[in-house]
């Protein structure tokens, strides 16, 4: 049994270590994640510190080993919080959601390993609300920038892990999320 369990680790390691000369260096890819989103922002009075569930979705082109061009999705979920004002409870939601465009430079560190950041402009709009009615709808084009770290498992599919911050006006957002993108 100790045999058996040392070869499949020995495997293990060896596969982690064996360069993936093959790997898709440039070309179209896909990507999608999942994290948290952050928020903590003062809203008409109220303290809103919240998290909600994000989702990204990217399509872009990778130049070369070091440099992409992407755009994508972002939905940030709801940002929801409760307070009681006078004896009675107050729900407040905030939402927003858009597009992103802008470019990915990456440092391989091996040929499965990478380090990159990531900066662009996001186009987006929102929504708050009090007591499910509507108080504002804003939209602007703001800055956002990120790091992250790839792994590829793969040929043409890597795992992904980042931290993206958001400017949304005058209050941030952070993301951290995980996922995945598939080279063609």
């Amino acid at each position: 049994m100790k045999k058996a369990l040392f070869t499949a680790a020995a495997l293990a390691v060896l596969q982690a270590m064996t360069p993936l000369a093959a790997l898709a260096d440039d070309g179209f890819y896909l990507g999608g994640s999942v994290g948290s989103a952050s928020l903590s922002e003062d809203f008409d009075g109220f303290n809103v510190d919240s998290d909600s569930t994000a989702i990204r979705l990217v399509a872009g082109w990778q130049i070369n080993d070091y440099l992409s061009v992407e755009g994508g999705y972002q939905n940030f979920g709801a940002f929801e919080q409760s307070f009681t004002v006078n004896g009675q409870t107050v729900d407040l939601s905030l939402d927003a959601d858009g597009f992103t465009l802008g470019g990915t430079g990456s440092l391989p560190l091996s040929d499965r390993f990478a380090l990159y950041g990531r900066v662009g402009a996001f186009f987006w709009d929102g929504d708050a609300e009090i007591n499910n009615v509507s108080q504002a709808r804003p939209e602007d084009t703001n800055l956002y920038l990120g790091a992250g770290v790839s792994f590829a498992l793969a040929v043409r599919l890597k795992l992904i892990v980042d931290w993206t911050r958001y400017n949304l006006d005058d209050t941030e957002s952070n993301v951290i999320s995980l996922g995945l993108a598939y080279g063609f």
